[in-house]
């Protein structure tokens, strides 16, 4: 390649902190459908706060690929920030050569694979692909999937065909949302192509950009397999302190003061309970267990592991409930506050929040329900699950709700004084699922 010219087909938790550090390197194209998203981004907003406005507006300079044959500065155009530039326009990502797609992988309804994001972007790229180019996929799948369903597709819209006439390679995104340590910059990334070649090419290419190198795997498969189990494998490990939080329950066992005595035994794992929600752990494992069932076995562990987290929120709901009725107070009507929304601390995703299931499971008893969340957004929250959301804690009087349900440990929570609500209010329930309060002012912990 005479140049690199990067296109990221999808600009949300992964992609965008990709395209910021690809183009601090190279000219970079974010490309996304979201036209509201692109507009915030021009102006230096990231609504997901993984990146800063800093980096979305800095010095551009461009090396070309490998940096081996010195510095190269290109003429910018009207929105480029750090060699980025951003577009819902397909013709902007046709000069591109290197395509990355990090869209969305959603399960339907019935908990099967949507590969419809990944179709579309597919398609997308497919009008504009030429001779030469290469396509990347991030988007966390089944093995076999890239191969399978995505490059037939780019084959089948552009008449290229793959290996001959244009490339493609897999490397798994690993983005923590709300983790400011271990950044894209500082991860280990695996990656792969479709033939040795071009293999070894990506991996230069993301060697470019991170600190910790890659390890490249032997194919695409590989690759994509070492991801989906990456995310099957800690939501099996929850799964299981989620049952022994059922099971000790029953026994009037504090699970935490459980795990933290294990812990004092040097090869043990202290995973802790709660809400499996999000994009990663709490849908991958569908994608495994759908392409093993298409294989004729069916995965118990996975399926066992995902039914047990799929329960928690109704678990959570009816434990509420039962405290409730335990101080005597009439359930129906009765006002309780969750505290968090979004599916982990400090953090404003709300995809796939299990909070929701605490949520409706306590409407469903007749319970007035509020939640409370200072990191999510109060518009996205209304206009995904129909909830109104109050954004900050300390105007609230605490004391005047039944229960008070901790789900998330956004850093807002920890200052709040238990002891002076139950001065002011002594039958209010607590309910601290995450273990951050002193436990002598709380009914029970998950």
């Amino acid at each position: 390649m005479t140049h690199t010219h990067i296109a990221i087909i999808g600009l949300g938790y992964v992609g965008l902190p990709l395209a910021v550090e690809f183009a601090k390197k190279y000219r970079v194209t974010g490309f996304d459908i979201n036209a509201k998203r692109i507009d915030e981004l021009k102006k230096g907003i990231d609504a997901t706060l993984e990146t800063h406005s800093s980096e979305l507006n800095g010095v551009q300079t461009f090396s070309p690929f490998g940096g081996n044959r010195g510095a190269q500065q290109l003429p910018l155009e009207k929105n480029v920030k750090n060699g980025l530039f951003f577009t819902t326009e397909l013709a902007d990502i046709a000069e591109a050569n290197i395509y990355i797609v990090t869209v969305p992988t959603p399960i339907t309804g019935d908990k099967r694979p949507d590969m419809n994001p990944l179709i579309k972007a597919s398609e997308t790229v497919g009008h504009v692909i030429q001779k030469g180019d290469v396509i990347i996929y991030e988007s966390t799948v089944y093995p076999g999937a890239t191969e399978e369903v995505c490059l037939p597709v780019v084959e089948k819209v552009s008449g290229l065909r793959l290996n001959l006439d244009f490339f493609a390679g897999y490397s798994p995104e690993r983005i923590n949302p709300g983790d400011k340590v271990k950044r894209l910059v500082n991860i280990k990334k695996v990656t792969s192509g479709s033939t040795p070649e071009i293999a070894e090419t990506i991996d230069r290419l993301y060697n470019t950009i991170l600190k910790n190198g890659t390890h490249k795997a032997s194919s695409i498969k590989v690759a994509e397999a070492s991801k989906v189990i990456e995310n099957a494998q800690r939501d099996l490990n929850i799964s299981f302190v989620n049952e022994l939080a059922v099971i000790f329950d029953r026994m009037g066992i504090d699970t935490q003061e459980v795990i933290e005595a294990a812990a004092t035994k040097w090869n043990f794992l202290p995973f802790k309970p709660g809400l499996v929600g999000g994009h990663c752990i709490s849908i991958d494992p569908y994608y495994l267990k759908w392409k093993a069932e298409q294989l004729g076995y069916h995965p118990d562990v996975i399926s066992s592991g995902r039914r047990v987290n799929d329960n928690m929120g109704k678990f959570v709901a009816e434990k509420v409930i039962k405290l409730m009725i335990d101080k005597g107070h009439r359930i129906k009507g009765s006002k309780v506050l969750v505290l968090g929304f979004t599916y982990k601390e400090n953090c404003p995703d709300i995809r796939n929040t299990k909070v929701f299931d605490v949520v409706h499971e306590l409407s469903d008893f007749g319970c007035e329900v509020e939640v409370c969340d200072p990191w999510a957004d109060v518009n996205e929250v209304q206009q995904e699950y129909q909830i109104r959301i109050l954004p900050t804690v300390e105007n609230i009087n605490l004391a005047a709700y039944q229960a008070l349900v901790l789900t998330v440990a956004h850093q807002q929570f920890y200052t709040i004084k238990l002891e002076n609500i139950r001065k002011n209010n002594s039958e209010v329930v607590v309910y601290d699922l995450k273990g951050i309060w002193p436990s002598e002012w709380v009914d029970k912990r998950l």
